[in-house]
């Protein structure tokens, strides 16, 4: 019994955190995303670097779609803003166009 709860529990987690609403920051799936598929070869030092390729908002998604393409994991475009945003959050911090429109309505 005590078994078939822990499998059900494990089941359950990854489930429910992959029904988060994509893009909102309210989850942690675009971290877990890029921890299992990225950072083993990203480390921090690949942000902070002088000749980094992501310098605005479109870039850094353009960079993700292209490494999640180039790694063919298949992420679909929730997925790929996911892990755009929780990169942003982290370490870039450029103006989201979505984030930018919704801040100013609640003025």
């Amino acid at each position: 019994m005590k078994v078939a709860f822990f499998t059900a529990l494990l089941l359950a987690s990854p489930t429910a955190l992959a029904q988060s609403t994509p893009g909102t920051g309210d989850s942690s799936l675009g971290e877990l995303l890029y921890s299992t598929h990225c950072g083993a070869c990203h480390t921090t030092q690949v942000h902070w670097r002088d000749k980094k390729l992501a310098t605005d908002w479109a870039s850094l998604k353009a960079q993700v779609t292209r490494w999640q393409a180039n790694t063919r994991l298949g992420w679909n475009d929730g997925e790929i803003a996911e892990v755009a945003g929780y990169l942003n959050r982290r370490y870039y911090h450029f103006p989201e166009p979505g984030k930018q429109a919704s801040l100013r309505s609640r003025n």
